[in-house]
């Protein structure tokens, strides 16, 4: 017997190529994710009775005579009906190990410019990724209806701007290869510290961001950030065996069991920064380098701060934001002092450029502790809490606070 569990897992991992292989075949990409939707609908039906010998393929060739049967019903599109019809697919013809450029088309029209950034990530999730819309409205806390819009208002700009359904040329490729590698950098990093929500983590949203890295990393071999985004993510994800408790609870770096460290996750994650480094690090690849020194280190104080503070300087220069400047501020506080990085704090307090964000005070309240100023860390901590979402988060920075009182 097969169950929904089968289906569903066959299914997360087949999605990409039969939805791209319908794409290519239809000309609709919104025809091919509804059939394939369909094939799926009907496994979990069929397979219980009698489970196919090539599951993939079972797949393939359902949706495929879905797509006919729906093109059959648009009797203006027989010249599609006849590419279709001409050469049925045989469930033995689906190699579930082949990987072409089918897959990285898709994944170029699911992070196509002309769409938002919020239908980049549905799409990407639901038709790359293979999740439901209760999976990601689930993982990005928002109601179902509204990742059903996006989905419905992504597929209607694609198919409204004609986009083909092709690998961008080479010329285009590495200009766009920006924004499929930024879509799966929110993805991961949704998953590794939710912003909002009762739980730190969300680890099945963090590692489908994994997977799709390596699926990209197989299929572009040559482009080094597309390693470097691989190798930060493992690396990071190296640490989810020790960030949280028992009960959920998060668990400060200075306080982690590096012994729960995954090793294996290391160790790719090294090997994707080597293939990274061959042309010099981009941004992805520089964060990849900062993960890797706390990888290595045995502990916070034996850990190289004067190389982070160097990388991150590199890594503001390349990819300059508030967000690496408050991190640049942290390293420095660990290697020079919290003098040195209250200067640069105060910095970004003027600017501004982090309005309405509990990263800024929570820094700045973690540095005026240390400083012995205890009323103005214990006022910052208490203003970081009541601007975080994340509940897990939010109690943390409660508990330091109190403990300053």
């Amino acid at each position: 017997m097969t169950g929904a569990a089968d289906v569903e897992a066959v299914w997360r991992i087949e999605a990409a190529r039969i939805v791209a292989a319908l794409t290519r075949l239809t000309g609709d990409f919104g025809l091919a994710e509804d059939a394939a939707q369909e094939a799926v609908a009907e496994a979990l039906v069929s397979w219980p009775v009698a489970a196919p010998a090539n599951p993939a393929g079972w797949l393939m060739a359902t949706a495929r005579r879905r797509a006919i049967d729906a093109i059959r019903r648009r009797t203006a599109l027989q010249d599609r009906y006849a590419l279709l019809a001409a050469g049925p697919v045989a469930e033995e013809d689906v190699d579930p190990d082949r990987i072409d450029d089918d897959v990285l088309a898709l994944m170029f029209i699911s992070c196509h410019p002309v769409l938002s950034p919020e239908a980049r990530v549905a799409l990407t999730l639901r038709v790359v990724g293979g999740l439901s819309s209760e999976e990601i409205a689930r993982a990005f806390l928002v109601p179902v209806p509204t990742v059903q819009a996006r989905l419905t208002r992504g597929k209607k700009t694609i198919a409204a701007a004609g986009v083909p359904f092709e690998a961008p040329p080479a010329a285009e490729r590495r200009e766009r290869l920006g924004g499929v590698l930024s879509v799966l950098y929110v993805i991961f990093t949704e998953g590794a510290t939710a912003t909002s929500g009762d739980r730190l983590l969300r680890p099945d949203v963090a590692y489908e961001a994994i997977r799709l890295a390596r699926t990209l990393a197989a299929l572009q071999p040559d482009e080094p950030e597309v390693h470097g985004l691989l190798a930060l993510c493992e690396l990071t994800a190296a640490r989810f065996p020790a960030r949280t408790g028992p009960d959920g609870s998060p668990v400060l770096l200075a306080e982690q069991d590096r012994r729960r460290w995954d090793r294996a996750a290391i160790r790719r994650g090294l090997a994707a920064l080597a293939r990274a480094s061959a042309r010099g690090l981009g941004p992805y690849g520089l964060q990849a380098a900062i993960a890797a020194v706390h990888a290595a280190a045995p502990s916070v104080e034996a850990t190289d701060w004067d190389r982070i503070v160097v990388l991150y300087e590199a890594l503001g220069r390349v990819a300059p934001s508030p967000v690496v400047e408050l991190n640049r501020a942290v390293a420095v506080a660990m290697a020079s002092g919290p003098e040195e990085a209250m200067a640069l704090v105060d910095e970004l307090v003027a600017s501004d450029r982090l309005p309405g964000s509990h990263l800024v005070p929570t820094v700045r309240g973690e540095l005026l502790a240390r400083l012995g100023r205890r009323a103005e860390a214990r006022a910052e901590l208490e203003l970081a809490a009541r601007l975080c979402a994340n509940q897990r988060e939010r109690s943390v920075l409660l508990r330091k606070a109190a403990a300053l009182a």
